[in-house]
Parts: C-alpha cells; structure tokens; sequence
C-alpha cells in the first residue's frame, strides 16, 4: 500500500517538504498561482485558497 499523497487542512505533514495547492479530482489541473508552503514533519496543514483543493508535496506525482 502506497504512502498518502494529497492532505487536508488541519491534518499533520508526513515529511518535511513544500506543499502546493492541486484540484482534487484532476491533479494535473493548472492552477494559477497555487498556495505553496514549507512545512516540517508533523506541522499541521494550513487552509486552502478553494474547498475542491488539496495539499500535494512538491516533487511527487
């Protein structure tokens, strides 16, 4: 089973890393300027610019 990839606000980060903003259904979906955010292991996830949004580390696919 694969490691959680998308967040919700409030809920804590697995690694250390920057977070983006992606539309939850299609994650290839342009946003134009999407939230981004460093945040450490354990640090809670901020809200989000939309409701249909998620937090996705950078880096991943």
């Amino acid at each position: 089973m694969g490691e959680q990839s998308l967040f919700e606000p409030g809920q804590k980060a697995p690694n250390n890393g920057i977070y983006y903003e992606v539309g939850e259904d299609d994650f290839h979906m342009n946003i134009n300027n999407p939230k981004q955010v460093e945040l450490s292991k354990g640090d809670k996830f901020p809200e989000l610019t939309n409701h249909n949004r998620k937090w996705r580390r950078k880096g991943t696919h």
